[in-house]
C-alpha cells in the first residue's frame, strides 16, 4: 500500500525522529545521489528502472513539500507509538493493559487503540490528499531528465543541429534498373576513391520504354567526394553519370564529367533525368538519407 512506503528509506535516509530533523538541503543532496544511481539511462536492461526512478522522484516531491512532509512525519510518529504500545502487550504488562482498557471501557472512556487508529486514518487521508495535489501539480513535467555525466557528451554529427553533410553526397544515374547496379556494386566502385558511409538506391521508370536507375552515395569526406566524382565511370557497356548533389557545387567540378571520358553520348541517353519527376525521386532519396542520419544520431 502507498501509505506503507517510508519515503526517507526510498531516498536512502534514516527514518523516524532522526529523519524528521533532516534539513531540505540534506534531503535534496540524498535525492540527487540516489537519482544518479537509479536513473533509467544507467540501467537500460532493467524493466523496473523507470518505475523505481518515478517512485524515488515521488518520495522526494513529498519530502520537499513542507505540509506533506509534516503530515508524513506525524503518520510515522503515530505508527511508532502504536508499535511501542504493542510491545508492552507481553506477560503481566499485556494483562495490565487489558485490565486498564476494560476499566476505561466500563467508565465510557475512549479506547486508546481505537483513538490511535482513528488518528492514523485521519492523518493518512490528509497525506493522501497532499500526495494527489503534488502529483497533479507536477503532472505536466513527467519527462525524465537525461543523466548528466562526463561520458554522455557527444560530438560530430550527433550534436544537436548537425545532420547529413550534403556536400559529401553524389547523385548517380544509369540506364536500366537496380539489377544493373546494386547497392553493393556501387559501394565497391566508390570505395576505390575513399570510404563510403551509405548508399541509397532507387530505380523507377519515368513513363518511357527505358528505365533509369538512380542512387545517392554518401562519401566519408569531401576529398573522397571529389575523387569519386572525377574517377567513377562504371561499366563501359552501361556507364554511370555521377554529379554532385548541390547545383552550386557543380561549378567546382564543371571540368570533370563522366561523359567526357567516353565518346558515347551519355547525356542524351540520360536526358530524361531532367524534369519534375526525377527531382521528386531525388528528393525522396535524400529524405531517406536524412532520416537514416537522424536515426544514427539517436
Amino acid at each position: 500500500m502507498e501509505m506503507e512506503i517510508d519515503h526517507y528509506v526510498i531516498l536512502g535516509l534514516p527514518s523516524g525522529e532522526e529523519g524528521a530533523k533532516l534539513s531540505d538541503i540534506e534531503i535534496g543532496k540524498a535525492y540527487r545521489s540516489k537519482a544518479l544511481e537509479l536513473h533509467p539511462d544507467k540501467r537500460p536492461n532493467d524493466p523496473n528502472a523507470h518505475a523505481e526512478f518515478q517512485r524515488l522522484k515521488s518520495s522526494y516531491e513529498i519530502l520537499k513539500d513542507e505540509k506533506a512532509r509534516k503530515l508524513f512525519n506525524d503518520l510515522l510518529r503515530v505508527k511508532r507509538d502504536q508499535r511501542k504500545r504493542q510491545s508492552l502487550y507481553d506477560g503481566k504488562r499485556r494483562k495490565m493493559m487489558s485490565d486498564l482498557e476494560e476499566r476505561e471501557r466500563a467508565s465510557f472512556a475512549p479506547d486508546p487503540t481505537s483513538k490511535a487508529r482513528e488518528e492514523e486514518e485521519r492523518i493518512a487521508k490528509k497525506l493522501k490528499e497532499e500526495i494527489a495535489r503534488i502529483r497533479a501539480m507536477h503532472s505536466k513535467s513527467t519527462e525524465i531528465p537525461k543523466a548528466t555525466t562526463p561520458s554522455s557528451t557527444t560530438s560530430g554529427s550527433a550534436r544537436k543541429g548537425e545532420g547529413l553533410d550534403e556536400e559529401k553526397v553524389l547523385k548517380v544515374s544509369w540506364e536500366g534498373d537496380s539489377e544493373d547496379y546494386t547497392a553493393q556494386r556501387l559501394r565497391e566502385l566508390f570505395m576505390e576513391f575513399g570510404d563510403v558511409e551509405d548508399v541509397v538506391i532507387r530505380s523507377k521508370g519515368l513513363k518511357r520504354k527505358k528505365k533509369i536507375g538512380s542512387a545517392l552515395v554518401v562519401m566519408a569526406s569531401k576529398d573522397a567526394t571529389v575523387a569519386a566524382l572525377k574517377g567513377v565511370c562504371g561499366d563501359l557497356s552501361n556507364p554511370l553519370l555521377v554529379l554532385p548533389l548541390h547545383k552550386t557545387s557543380s561549378a567546382e567540378f564543371s571540368s570533370v564529367s563522366s561523359a567526357k571520358k567516353y565518346e558515347e553520348p551519355i547525356e542524351p541517353k540520360l536526358s530524361n533525368l531532367v524534369g519534375a519527376g526525377y527531382q521528386t525521386k531525388e528528393d525522396s532519396i535524400l529524405q531517406k538519407l536524412l532520416k537514416k542520419a537522424a536515426e544514427k544520431q539517436k
